[in-house]
């Protein structure tokens, strides 16, 4: 194995239980502020091969202003990303020494909020297809070492592949997001 090919790595059980000491935290600080908080990603899909980094959502009532939960992520040890482009989401980084790990504040009941629960309980659902795609994402791993957007370029026609078949499943069964994980 390539060092590029081990910045994806087999699915580690560690990662949920990460998520559930921070969403825990989180949710002591944010209180009624945040509507959900969710794990996300490919960490949050059990047996999918994932870089190793926790993704967290956190739903919120509206993204403005910024300074109704701003200060409870940042007091948990993480650092808003002001100058990131996505209109549809807040971005926070941690703060070392903190590990790895992105949090994604989003409205309740957005588009964007929706489309990331679905794709992981899609993926949960769906070993084969989260099979497939820990093998796009090993394929595509070199890329990582030198240009990450490649590597998110890379993985976007199986990804919106994915979600058009989620689509479908979505509305065959009725899916609902569950409850909040936090």
């Amino acid at each position: 194995m390539t060092a590029a090919e081990e910045l994806v790595l087999d699915y580690d059980p560690v990662w949920r239980s990460e998520f559930l000491e921070l969403g825990n935290e989180l949710r002591r600080a944010l209180g009624t502020a945040a509507l959900r908080i969710d794990h996300i990603g490919s960490t949050a899909v059990p047996g999918l091969a994932a870089k190793p980094i926790v993704d967290v959502q956190i739903s919120v009532p509206s993204l403005e202003p910024v300074d109704g939960y701003r200060p409870a992520i940042e007091s948990c040890g993480f650092e808003w990303q002001a100058d990131n482009p996505e209109l549809t989401k807040r971005y926070f980084r941690e703060v070392p020494p903190r590990k790895r790990t992105h949090l994604h504040v989003r409205r309740g009941g957005s588009f964007d909020e929706q489309f990331a629960l679905l794709f992981r309980d899609y993926l949960r659902a769906h070993h084969e297809r989260a099979t497939a795609y820990a093998a796009v994402k090993r394929s595509v791993a070199h890329l990582l070492v030198t240009d990450r957007s490649a590597y998110v370029d890379a993985k976007g026609p199986f990804i919106w592949e994915m979600i058009r078949e989620a689509d479908e499943w979505a509305q065959r069964t009725g899916w609902e997001p569950g409850p909040s994980d936090a």
